[in-house]
């Protein structure tokens, strides 16, 4: 990570792709922002001092990333629930591609700023480095209409899911239906305390369509999953008709996708401005 320009990922959707949601988006004015993702890992060294990890990453913050005026919002997260217990995911928010690589430079002379000795900057950020593995992964995200603006927190780490979606991209899918699900089932949970949606800008898979769902805790996920299933039959009372619609809105995507559970660090959040 050296220098942490802090390209991150999590995700939140831009339109279900090509025909999948422009259409809705001719509807109403909106302007997608850019999420940069990278998933990097723990160090594997045995016998690594991790004890100062959070006070090195909280002055890097604290003297870059949040006096940064082009990152719009930034979050550190971690693993939860995933295949790799080691992943660790540094995600940011911007306006567009141009305040992306901008910041990178802003970036860089706050760090001139902050550590003006040459010596002492390098023993700095080679302390941040030991921390994280040498591999990682960038994405570039585009968010989506659908979006529920996350409550106010505690200050105490909360729970994000992940739903990880590729979508059909056959022309066949309907992006009304998407957005009525929406409406009539995610906006009205009780449970969440946000909602995000983001598509694939650049990366590896130009399928993946990504919902971020925000809870206080674990347990908060099956309670909503049954929430959600009971707005399901109320807003669809006849079977066949609830059968019909499910049936069409999943034309969007090609049936598979994955579940991904991270927890945050309060105290390397940075939210919008």
């Amino acid at each position: 990570m050296k220098t942490i320009s802090k390209l991150l990922i999590i995700a939140i959707l831009l339109s279900l792709s090509g025909n999948v949601m422009s259409q809705d988006q001719s509807q109403e004015e909106f302007t997608p922002v850019y999420i940069t993702m990278t998933k990097t890992y723990w160090s594997d060294d045995p016998d690594l001092d991790r004890s100062d990890w959070l006070k090195v990453e909280k002055e890097y913050f604290d003297k870059v990333t949040k006096k940064n005026e082009l990152i719009m919002s930034s979050g550190f997260y971690t693993h939860y629930f995933t295949g790799d217990n080691s992943e660790v995911l540094l995600v940011n928010v911007y306006r567009n591609w141009a305040d992306i690589e901008m910041a990178n430079e802003i970036n860089q002379a706050l760090i001139e700023e902050a550590w003006p000795d040459e010596k002492e900057r390098k023993a700095f950020f080679d302390k941040q480095s030991s921390y994280y593995s040498a591999d990682h992964s960038d994405e570039i995200y585009s968010t989506m209409r659908y979006m529920i603006p996350e409550l106010p927190d505690n200050g105490k780490s909360r729970i994000f899911y992940i739903r990880s979606s590729n979508l059909a991209m056959d022309g066949k899918g309907s992006p009304a239906k998407f957005r009525e699900y929406y409406e009539k089932v995610t906006k009205k949970s009780k449970n969440l305390k946000g909602y995000y949606t983001h598509r694939h800008l650049w990366g590896a898979n130009s399928r993946e369509m990504n919902e971020v769902f925000v809870f206080d805790k674990l347990a908060d996920i099956e309670t909503f999953f049954e929430e959600e299933q009971e707005l399901v039959a109320t807003s669809w009372t006849d079977e066949k008709e609830r059968s019909a619609f499910l049936k069409e809105m999943g034309l969007n995507f090609t049936g598979k996708h994955g579940d991904y559970i991270y927890r945050n660090i309060p105290e390397l959040r940075k939210t919008g401005n």
